[in-house]
């Protein structure tokens, strides 16, 4: 499976300055048990917002940069089809964000965990337009505000159609 894992608003938006405009623990929590022990493709953007490696991931980053230096353990590649052939052998493999790797993951991910944040924001970066011709909406479950959480969400997944 090649999953795109997102947390997006309803207007798709999915963060501003290279930084998210929410802070969703649970939606964290999740992030963390569905990634773990699999391999996490990312642009550079999106790995350098990050203090350190995620930890129990392997870490692939997409960079145009030539030369780019990442870290110990971290595989840099130059296209989408080289992270995901560096993956190959993950039976269920990630591709995290930002928004222009999710533009060029979308026709290769067979699954989509999104976590649909029930509010709209001013952002920079977005998740892409999912056609529902494509996709079958598997899975929903709502969390609703409360002491931790600013603002409702809804863990949505897809899995796309065959034909």
């Amino acid at each position: 499976m090649i999953t795109m894992i997102a947390a997006a608003a309803e207007n798709n938006a999915l963060g501003k300055d290279n930084d998210l405009v929410w802070h969703l623990p649970d939606d964290f929590k999740r992030f963390k048990q569905l990634t773990s022990h699999h391999h996490i493709i990312m642009g550079r953007k999106t790995f350098e917002t990050f203090p350190k490696p995620l930890p129990n991931r392997t870490h692939i980053v997409i960079t145009r940069e030539e030369n780019y230096q990442a870290g110990a353990d971290i595989i840099v590649v130059n296209s989408i089809e080289a992270a995901l052939d560096y993956a190959k052998n993950d039976d269920n493999l990630f591709i995290i964000g930002g928004g222009e790797i999710y533009k060029l993951g979308l026709p290769y991910a067979t699954h989509i965990e999104l976590t649909r944040v029930h509010h709209t924001f001013e952002a920079d970066a977005f998740f892409p337009e999912l056609n529902p011709a494509n996709w079958n909406l598997v899975n929903t479950q709502f969390h609703g505000k409360d002491e931790r959480h600013k603002y409702s969400f809804s863990y949505l997944t897809y899995e796309r159609k065959t034909y």
